[in-house]
């Protein structure tokens, strides 16, 4: 009995492995990630800081700018220190307790950054269906609201999660495909019936990334829907040019996304390496390219950055 405690005991640390048979090649990894991670940081914080400082950006889209700015810092602050610990250092073990504090940011902020997403849509959406009502609609104080139900929302739907997790002893293969922990994966190594989890974990998917993603694309056949009732082929246009940087930020999002929730559920199926670099770009392309992608559409808020590096 003792044995079986002991193996019970030990299983709940965690080894992170980064990419399995790329251990020689890690270290030349890590300058990538490196990188990765500092222009994100920069990137982001840089975004924060002139909308913050430039009264003329106080307008709504540069409100979800700097919504979209902080989920991003929160989901690479969340995940690279891991990743970072691995490639760098070869630091692979994590503890349970670490583990779950760990999944529980990255999907709360996860989460966060849907409904960000969500809310983008909605704004793009009033304003090329119902422009004459746009400032009526959309406000600062209602979107100070609605963004702070997500956020709380976000918290309550992945809480449970963690009281779950916590409630389990681990005695499998405690050996993580990722170089940070996620649900799906961390609940697999318990000795115990996951149903609950399983079907919990599905549900909040559900509630969040999977209904998120289908009102977005609703909000799309109606924006779309609208702008081909324009006759004015500049007003068409213009009309279409002021949702490409949500459009590809909403497929960067939630395409690793979906396919991650969809290898992990199905994995017996699916190529582990395909899966951890998807989960890499999960985790590291979505915050380092937001910023591009929106100072490139943004003349003003280009125009600042370029500013700042000129000065």
């Amino acid at each position: 009995m003792s044995a079986v405690n002991d193996t019970k005991f030990n299983c709940a640390v965690f080894l992170l492995t980064g990419i399995p048979g790329q251990e020689d090649i890690h270290l030349w990894i890590s300058t990538v990630f490196c990188l990765t991670y500092a222009i994100s940081i920069v990137g982001n914080s840089l975004i924060l800081l002139i909308i913050k400082t430039d009264l003329s950006l106080h307008g709504t889209m540069y409100i979800f700018l700097s919504m979209l700015a902080i989920t991003d810092l929160g989901l690479l602050i969340a995940s690279m220190p891991t990743i970072l610990g691995v490639f760098l250092f070869s630091s692979r073990e994590i503890s349970l307790n670490a583990s779950v504090a760990q999944l529980f940011f990255i999907q709360s902020f996860t989460f966060t950054e849907s409904a960000v997403l969500l809310l983008m849509a909605f704004d793009r959406f009033i304003a090329i269906s119902n422009p004459l009502k746009y400032t009526s609609i959309i406000t600062l104080l209602r979107i100070a609201m609605i963004g702070l139900v997500f956020v709380l929302r976000g918290v309550a739907v992945i809480l449970p999660l963690r009281l779950l997790l916590k409630r389990f002893q681990f005695c499998r293969a405690n050996i993580l495909s990722h170089s940070f922990c996620l649900h799906m994966e961390v609940m697999t190594m318990a000795c115990a019936d996951i149903t609950v989890n399983n079907m919990y974990g599905l549900f909040i998917t559900v509630l969040t990334v999977v209904l998120h993603s289908l009102l977005i694309f609703l909000s799309y056949v109606m924006i779309l829907k609208t702008v081909l009732s324009i006759s004015s082929h500049v007003e068409f246009l213009r009309a279409l040019n002021t949702c490409v940087s949500h459009l590809c930020a909403v497929l960067l999002f939630y395409m690793p996304e979906f396919t991650l929730t969809l290898m992990h559920r199905f994995r017996k199926s699916s190529f582990p390496l395909l899966q951890i670099v998807i989960g890499y770009i999960y985790t590291l392309v979505p915050p380092l390219m937001n910023p591009i992608m929106y100072s490139v559409k943004s003349k003003h808020l280009h125009s600042r950055i370029m500013e700042v590096f000129v000065k």
